[in-house]
């Protein structure tokens, strides 16, 4: 089958597509004939070595797709079945071998695009409000990146909660579909200073949670944006990690929360992946939009990354195999 292999660590250049032996599924394991694999910062950073993976191996972590065989022990699923994943290593390809416990049923009136396109960023928008800083009516809250595919999500999320939802984009077009999503205030990071709107707009420190995947570009103008015991949530670091930062300082400037939380812990036990998928699932089915912002053929992956790193996609990027 082909696949899209990383040989060594390195830019877009590295991911190649190369014929690998398919896969055959272990004990607990399923095989899934990929039907769209999702595109994320985190194969970035596997790609370029800030999250180690032993080399050579095939790029992708989320995908969705008809089961096609199934291992000894990997009860409760069947061939045939629709199942979506986002932690299945080897997503960039046309099959892919993965934990049966990690696969969740796709229901119908969800296509397989649409749950390609939501498990991992859905996922991630879905614990962020509701665990790491449950949002309820009243809150204010910051969602940098608002027309990405977690950003868009979040502030949907958000909106659904009954908060007040702030965010930053780049351009007039990106600005429309946050807006679009319900943001409240949207804010051109490109025209103005970000923190000095959001001031403007609701005074000093206003913010009840500050959601980050960008980093170290927002991080300070962030912290300086949240009420006395606020909360400062970063989980990506599209524009390089978050230096490290004294504990004194979160005290310093009012007993502030600092966390940095990944998917992983929260989908870590089969009860919560399959809770919060089905909450994702029927927040989908409800009317909750799931933007796919560019489809390319498997062999450009390259583009993809590139794409996604330059910060010039909307939503969701899916490859085709």
């Amino acid at each position: 089958m082909r696949a899209i292999r990383i040989l060594e660590n390195g830019g877009p250049e590295v991911l190649t597509l190369g014929e690998v032996p398919d896969p055959v599924p272990g004990a607990g394991q399923i095989v899934v004939d990929v039907a769209a694999a999702g595109v994320n910062f985190v194969d970035t950073y596997q790609r370029g070595g800030l999250y180690p993976v032993a080399v050579p191996f095939t790029a992708g972590l989320e995908g969705a797709g008809v089961v096609t065989a199934v291992g000894s022990g990997a009860g409760g699923v069947g061939v045939g079945d629709r199942v979506a994943w986002c932690g299945g290593q080897g997503s960039y390809a046309e099959r892919c071998a993965l934990d049966a416990g990690g696969a969740v049923p796709v229901p119908e009136g969800v296509s397989l695009d649409t749950a390609a396109a939501a498990m991992l960023q859905g996922l991630t928008a879905h614990y962020l409000v509701i665990d790491t800083f449950p949002l309820q009516a009243g809150h204010r809250c910051l969602v940098h990146a608002g027309a990405g595919g977690t950003g868009l999500l979040l502030i949907q999320m958000a909106k659904r909660l009954g908060a007040e939802v702030f965010t930053t984009v780049g351009t007039p077009a990106k600005a429309e579909l946050a807006s679009g999503a319900g943001a409240d205030h949207v804010i051109l990071y490109d025209e103005v200073d970000f923190a000095e709107a959001i001031v403007e707009i609701a005074g000093p420190r206003p913010l009840d949670v500050v959601y980050d995947g960008v980093g170290a570009a927002v991080f300070d103008a962030s912290l300086g944006l949240l009420r006395r015991r606020g909360t400062m949530v970063t989980f990506g670091n599209a524009s390089g990690p978050v230096p490290p930062v004294a504990p004194l300082r979160l005290s310093q400037e009012g007993s502030l929360f600092l966390t940095r939380p990944t998917l992983w812990d929260h989908v870590a036990e089969r009860a919560d992946l399959l809770a919060r998928s089905r909450d994702l699932f029927d927040w989908i089915g409800e009317g909750m939009d799931v933007r796919v912002g560019l489809e390319l053929p498997l062999a450009e992956a390259a583009e993809a990354h590139r794409r996604l790193e330059a910060r010039t996609t909307t939503g969701k990027i899916l490859l085709r195999p």
